[in-house]
């Protein structure tokens, strides 16, 4: 079974019969993935143990890659001058949201509804929502609420100071504090989108009779309207930035 992965990450669409019958396209694409094919050869296969250990590999896996990407995006922007928060919706958001988009793509095209395919995103974001920050900020109120008041805490910086002029005198025994940033903005041309987007669905729904096909036009029409919405919703975040 692991013989048989390598055959499928060294060839093109897996085999050298599907491989005689690939197109340019397809070359180029496997081309780009297959340094990233070897890399996780290191899962198991699904066969094995019940697909957990091929689970959990893959969990830990995408945890490593998203924490390079995180790094290298973060570099980036700082070379180029990009804000901390400009970075994280554009160069790291790009680089963690096309695995999902090839999954929720994949779905779409199998699936006889568009269920997996709309699931994948929502339950993807709430996963970021729920658990990414959730877990990772009660991580941080635990090693601040013991480490109390340190040096390191005193020297940390935001827009007014450093925490020791800012917050010491309000919260003597320290503790974890995230300063507000232009979040607030973000959610909420976010959440505008969001409603546009699910009003589209039930539109299509109505118009084609389910949330993904009909129509050549119409699905060309809807996806630049979604493509639009990212724009705007980036151009806005920008703007903001460059006023504030």
């Amino acid at each position: 079974q692991w013989r048989e992965k390598v055959r499928e990450a060294i060839f093109c669409h897996g085999s050298p019969e599907e491989q005689a019958g690939a197109t340019l396209f397809d070359w180029l694409m496997h081309c780009i993935a297959l340094a990233w094919k070897v890399l996780f050869l290191f899962v198991p296969p699904t066969s094995l143990g019940g697909a957990w250990p091929s689970f959990l590999a893959s969990l830990v896996g995408i945890g490593i890659v998203t924490i390079v990407i995180n790094d290298a995006a973060s570099l980036l922007g700082c070379s180029i001058g990009l804000a901390d928060d400009l970075t994280a919706m554009t160069l790291v958001a790009l680089g963690t949201s096309l695995p999902d988009t090839m999954a929720s793509q994949m779905a779409a095209r199998n699936d006889d509804t568009a269920d997996n395919a709309v699931g994948n995103i929502t339950g993807s974001n709430a996963v970021n929502v729920f658990l990414g920050m959730g877990i990772s900020w009660t991580i941080g109120v635990l090693y601040w609420t013991s480490a109390g008041v340190t040096a390191e805490w005193k020297a940390r910086q935001t827009d007014g100071g450093s925490y020791e002029t800012v917050f010491l005198p309000r919260y003597p025994e320290g503790g974890f504090i995230f300063p507000a940033g232009p979040l607030a903005f973000s959610v909420l041309v976010f959440s505008v989108e969001a409603c546009i987007c699910i009003a589209l669905l039930f539109l299509r729904r109505r118009a084609y009779g389910g949330e993904l096909g009909g129509p050549a036009t119409a699905q060309r029409r809807d996806s630049l309207i979604l493509f639009m919405l990212w724009v705007v919703f980036l151009a806005a975040n920008f703007s903001y930035n460059a006023l504030a």
